[in-house]
């Protein structure tokens, strides 16, 4: 399983997306608030047919920018597609025959664009981005495994779930990564909590849902920009030596896969 490869820290690979607004009068930003407000308050009621509804399952990362290296230098792309493909599955197996599952290539920032392009050419209803968890540089500690060197931390784990109030479908990103928190809750699984944490620095996040674990994250390209209800669910931490083995093993990933598919379940039904 170890590759020789250098530490790449998973959260560095997310592209973030410049949070400024431009500069201008307080009449013309007052304006494009009330517009803001009446556009979202005239959007159509959010619908799902199972049959019908058009879910993008994405596989985070790319072979060529592949995201964080696990405690035993495994690339996350590896444990993304794993997931997804598995996540993909049991929604089919649930009655969302139009879910896909979307792998891009390429380097970092232009394969984001490609994946926003996909999803919104393809007119998806939902796009949900498959990732695994890794912790800033400089809380790396050092160990050997398999002849090498390697990063590893052990003080944080558990999964959390991110959406992005600058997505067209905010609520209903919300709603949809609480259904899905709730499921991952109740398979006994708990999120990871040290976002809240000034240890994160400018990875620090909003937490929305502290029963559950949902955070905003307006930075992350997929999220922001895809006219689909979006969620990103980081999977657990493969950087954690214990749970990185358990987020190898097929009954941790069929847990997952279910819970998702439970939420996704629950959040149509009520649609």
């Amino acid at each position: 399983m170890s590759h020789a490869r250098s530490i790449v820290a998973g959260l560095v690979a997310f592209i973030l997306l410049s949070s400024l607004a431009p500069v201008g009068s307080g009449q013309a930003a007052a304006t494009r608030k009330t517009t803001k407000l009446k556009s979202q308050s005239t959007q159509p009621p959010f619908k799902c047919e199972k049959p019908k509804f058009r879910i993008v399952v994405d596989v985070g990362h790319t072979p060529d920018a592949y995201g964080a290296l696990s405690a035993r230098n495994d690339p996350e792309f590896g444990f993304n597609f794993v997931l997804a493909k598995l996540i993909t599955a049991k929604l089919k197996s649930e009655g969302f025959a139009a879910t896909r599952l979307l792998v891009t290539d390429g380097k970092a920032r232009p394969s984001l664009f490609k994946r926003v392009s996909a999803a919104n050419d393809g007119r998806a209803d939902l796009f949900l981005s498959i990732h695994h968890d890794s912790v800033p540089d400089k809380l790396l500690e050092t160990w050997e495994f398999d002849g090498a060197k390697s990063y590893f931390s052990d003080r944080f784990s558990g999964h959390s779930l991110f959406v992005s109030q600058q997505n067209p479908h905010f609520a209903t990103s919300l709603l949809l990564a609480r259904m899905i928190g709730r499921q991952l809750k109740q398979q006994g699984l708990h999120y990871a909590s040290q976002y809240t944490l000034p240890v994160m620095g400018r990875y620090r996040r909003q937490l929305l849902d502290k029963d559950v674990g949902v955070y905003r994250y307006d930075g992350l390209i997929v999220l922001s920009r895809t006219r689909s209800a979006a969620v990103l669910l980081e999977a657990g931490s493969i950087i954690n030596r214990d749970e990185e083995m358990e987020l190898n093993s097929s009954e941790r990933q069929e847990m997952i896969a279910e819970a998702v598919a439970a939420g996704v379940g629950e959040f149509c039904d009520r649609r």
